[in-house]
């Protein structure tokens, strides 16, 4: 029996969705379920947002959200960590902050895991920077490297001590190596 295709999911219809855990992306017309983050990437993950927040939070300037869904362009994608500068931030009438981010982050910052397609992932820090990023960050944890996307700009691999490029407003400095001594605990 043959059975009549399936009409594809709109955005809307998807955004309508329960959440599920881990997240589910909606790129080109599919839903893309992540895998579930493992210890190296929960590790970097927090660090990152912990950094970027102790320069940036208190003084307005940008805000690092982990695994914030951000809806744009057609699509719906979860970036490990989403940095937003402050006055992009959709603040509601109250001053909260909102559940539904409709615009891309000014830095975009993926830490690829042991069970995702590289270019997947390449392809969602590609879609940011064609919508408004400025900034975006492919972390490779078993190559110790970080290729950097950079508006208008090719894309540079950085490896060992050189001090990365964030976003110009904020006073923060790291290196490679930095990032990839936080994995060492023990």
């Amino acid at each position: 029996m043959v059975q009549a295709p399936s009409k594809p999911l709109t955005l809307p219809e998807f955004l309508a969705l329960p959440e599920t855990k881990p997240a589910s992306e909606y790129i080109d017309g599919k839903i893309i379920q992540k895998p579930m983050p493992k210890g190296r990437h929960s590790r970097l993950q927090g660090k990152l947002c912990a950094a970027i927040n102790q320069v940036a939070e208190d003084s307005k300037l940008a805000y690092a959200f982990p695994e914030l869904r951000c809806s744009f362009g057609g699509r719906s994608t979860v970036p490990d960590v989403a940095v937003f500068l402050w006055e992009r931030i959709p603040f509601t009438a109250t001053g909260e902050v909102p559940d539904n981010f409709d615009l891309p982050p000014d830095w975009t910052i993926e830490i690829l895991s042991p069970d995702q397609r590289p270019n997947k992932v390449l392809g969602n820090i590609l879609h940011c920077l064609e919508h408004g990023s400025h900034l975006g960050w492919f972390i490779d944890p078993d190559d110790l490297s970080i290729l950097v996307f950079q508006a208008q700009q090719q894309p540079v691999l950085w490896q060992s001590d050189q001090a990365l490029p964030v976003s110009p407003e904020l006073e923060l400095t790291l290196t490679v190596n930095q990032i990839f001594d936080w994995l060492k605990m023990g």
